[in-house]
């Protein structure tokens, strides 16, 4: 294999032994195995597991959050925007189940994530900064898109842990309920020019 065909590799199997084991219950012996090459390869391209895992990390969010991006820039109600972020993370629940099994784990205590120790705390604030720009151009007040995507990936991800076990009702039916849920606020964001950031009243 190439550097990159070795790194790639070793980025997969890491993932897939990250996604069963956490971080704390892997090991580098573990994913040399894995991969058949010898320790001093893992740590010739990573450094060492918690660089992997960082690695791995980073793939993951930008995979999930590239999705996201494109899925969230194209034009609609915001009630659509809500949709399309449910069904992005549903489908990436559904097609990188390891991915998310990743992310769903508490990251290592050097990883900095943040205080929700969880690493969808950080897909979320992603998506805060996509809503926010979406809300502003429609005029509603950016500063709750945080609320909202705090929301809206907690609920996805607590839902798809169970509906990966599941599989029914379908995704789309899903994003639909999860939607509805979450709208029920959304439907009443006032949409004029005071700045208050306060939901309206009708």
């Amino acid at each position: 294999m190439s550097a990159p065909e070795r790194r790639r590799q070793l980025l997969d199997v890491g993932r897939e032994v990250f996604a069963r084991k956490g971080f704390d219950g892997t090991s580098v012996e573990e994913i040399a195995a894995r991969a058949q090459v010898s320790k001093p390869v893992v740590y010739e391209h990573f450094g060492g597991k918690e660089r992997l895992h960082a690695d791995v990390v980073d793939r993951e969010m930008h995979r999930l959050l590239e999705r996201a991006t494109t899925a969230l820039s194209a034009p609609g109600h915001p009630r659509d925007l809500l949709e399309r972020a449910a069904l992005v993370l549903l489908d990436y629940i559904e097609e990188d189940t390891d991915g998310f099994r990743v992310l769903l784990r508490d990251a290592p205590a050097t990883s900095g994530a943040g205080p929700f120790g969880s690493l969808l705390g950080e897909v979320a604030r992603k998506v805060e900064h996509i809503l926010g720009a979406q809300f502003a151009d429609r005029g509603y007040a950016p500063e709750l898109a945080g609320l909202y995507s705090q929301a809206l990936v907690g609920m996805v991800a607590q839902t798809g842990q169970w509906w990966l076990d599941t599989r029914s009702p379908g995704k789309h039916e899903v994003a639909a309920h999860l939607v509805a849920l979450a709208y029920d606020g959304l439907s009443h964001l006032r949409s004029g020019n005071d700045g208050s950031g306060r939901p309206g009243t009708g």
